[in-house]
C-alpha cells in the first residue's frame, strides 16, 4: 500500500520540533512575510535554517507558504527571501499568487511549487493548466467530496494535498473580506481576526434577538482517512498554525497511528479509540465538511455553546534525569497533589501516575501548582521521553 504524506502546521519553531517528534512526515509554516497567519509567531530565516536542519535530520520535508493575495508593496523583498530559502534548503512553497510562482520558477532551484488552498482548485482542468505551468503538487480546495477526489486523482499524475482536520473557513477556500470590513484587517494578507466567529445580534421579526454566528463547524475526517489513503491522495494536511504545542503533539500522534495502523493492516480495528483521545484535545464541534457531499442546512452549523475547550493539558517536560527519575516541568494548568496525570509521549503508549509531592523552584514543598509557567519537580517510577507532555487523566 501506497505511503502517504502526513503533513503537519508549526506556528514557531518549538511547534515544528514536537510536530517532527510526534510522526509528521512534512511541516509547513509561514517566514515573518508573504503568509498568511500573520498572528502566529511564524520563523525568522534564521529559525527557517534551525527547523529545516532539525528535520531533516529526522528526513521530514518543510513547506514554506507564499500565501498572501499580494498588493504591490508585497514583493518587496520577495526575490532576495526565495532566494535565502533556496540556500536553505527548504523542500516546498505553497503558493497563491501567479506573480509569486512566476517569481518562485525564476529565483529557486530544486524546491516543489503547491498551489495553495486559497486558489481554489476542484477540478481536473484546472489542474492540468497548472501542470503546464510546472507546479508539483496541487492542495485541494476543501469543497470537494470523496467522490469528486477519487475522479480528480484518476485524472491526474500531480501530487494531491487534502485538508483533514482543523478550522474552516466561511469564504470559498478561505478567501474572504469579513475582516477587512468588521475589523479593518486584510484576511488575504495574514491578518483575518475570524469575524465569521463572532457573536452577532440578529433581530428577528417578533423583536426578540439572538446570537448569530457565521462560523463553521471544525473539519474532522478521521473516519475518512482509509479511504482517501485507498483513493490515491499523497498529502493528508492538518490545519492549526495558530495551536498550542500540546494541540500539534496531540493531534499528530493521533493521526499518525491510525495511518500507521491502516497501512500495517489494511484496516482500522477500532476507529473510537482515536475518537476518545481527541476528546483530550481543544477543538470547536466537528464535521466531515464537503467530504460526504453536499451538506445539509444545520449539519456544518457552529455552536459555540458546544466548543470543547478541556484545560487538559497540565505541563510540557523540561528535563528528565534516567537516574532518579526526578521531572522538571513548565506548568500550563493547575494540577495538585493526589491529582492523576497522565504522560504523552513520541514513541511509547501513554502512561499514567498519580501526584504524591512536588517541589517549586526553590526546592519547596507545594501542595497546588497554580501558576502557568511555573517550574515544578517531582518523580515518577518511569521513563520518559524527549518531548513529553502531561495532561489530565
Amino acid at each position: 500500500m501506497k505511503k502517504v504524506e502526513l503533513l503537519i502546521p508549526a506556528g514557531d519553531l518549538e511547534r515544528l520540533k514536537y510536530a517532527v517528534m510526534y510522526g509528521a512526515d512534512a511541516v509547513y509554516f509561514g517566514g515573518m512575510s508573504f503568509s498568511l497567519r500573520a498572528k502566529a509567531s511564524n520563523f525568522t530565516l534564521s529559525d527557517i535554517k534551525e527547523g529545516v536542519k532539525f528535520a531533516h535530520e529526522h528526513n521530514v520535508k518543510v513547506y514554506v507558504t507564499l500565501n498572501i493575495v499580494p498588493h504591490n508593496e508585497d514583493f518587496e523583498g520577495l526575490k532576495e527571501y526565495l532566494i535565502a530559502l533556496n540556500e536553505i534548503g527548504i523542500d516546498g512553497l505553497i503558493i497563491s499568487s501567479f506573480a509569486y510562482l512566476y517569481f518562485v520558477s525564476k529565483y529557486t532551484k530544486n524546491i516543489e511549487k503547491h498551489i495553495s488552498t486559497q486558489c481554489s482548485v476542484i477540478n481536473s482542468e484546472a489542474i492540468k493548466f497548472y501542470e503546464d505551468l510546472g507546479v508539483d503538487r496541487i492542495v485541494l480546495g476543501r469543497e470537494l467530496s470523496l467522490e469528486e477526489l477519487k475522479v480528480i486523482k484518476e485524472k491526474t499524475k500531480l501530487k494531491l494535498e487534502v485538508f483533514i482536520h482543523g478550522g474552516m473557513c466561511a469564504g470559498l477556500s478561505g478567501r474572504c473580506i469579513l475582516s477587512n470590513y468588521m475589523a479593518c484587517r486584510d484576511a488575504n494578507r495574514g491578518g483575518c481576526a475570524h469575524s465569521c466567529r463572532w457573536n452577532y445580534a440578529l433581530k428577528l421579526d417578533s423583536g426578540k434577538e439572538e446570537n448569530f454566528t457565521m462560523g463553521s463547524k471544525d473539519l474532522c475526517a478521521l473516519r475518512l482517512i482509509p479511504e482517501m489513503i485507498d483513493i490515491g491522495i499523497d498529502s493528508l494536511k492538518i490545519e492549526g498554525r495558530m495551536k498550542s504545542v500540546y494541540y500539534i503533539a496531540s493531534i499528530t500522534r493521533i493521526y499518525r497511528a491510525l495511518i500507521d495502523e491502516y497501512l500495517k493492516t489494511g484496516k482500522i480495528n477500532d476507529f473510537k479509540i482515536y475518537e476518545e483521545e481527541l476528546r483530550y484535545v481543544e477543538s470547536r464541534e466537528t464535521a466531515t465538511g464537503f467530504l460526504k457531499g453536499d451538506v445539509k442546512q444545520d449539519e456544518q452549523y457552529f455552536d459555540p455553546k458546544l466548543e470543547n475547550a478541556p484545560k487538559n493539558f497540565l505541563g510540557k517536560v523540561l528535563d528528565f534525569n534516567p537516574k532518579t527519575k526526578e521531572v522538571t516541568l513548565e506548568q500550563r494548568n493547575h494540577f495538585k497533589i493526589g491529582d492523576e496525570v497522565e504522560f504523552i509521549m513520541p514513541h511509547k503508549d501513554a502512561v499514567s501516575f498519580i501526584i504524591d509531592e512536588m517541589k517549586n523552584e526553590e526546592g519547596e514543598r507545594i501542595e497546588v501548582a497554580p501558576h502557568p509557567l511555573e517550574v515544578i519537580t517531582f518523580t515518577v517510577p518511569f521513563m520518559l521521553e524527549e518531548g513529553t507532555l502531561m495532561r489530565k487523566k
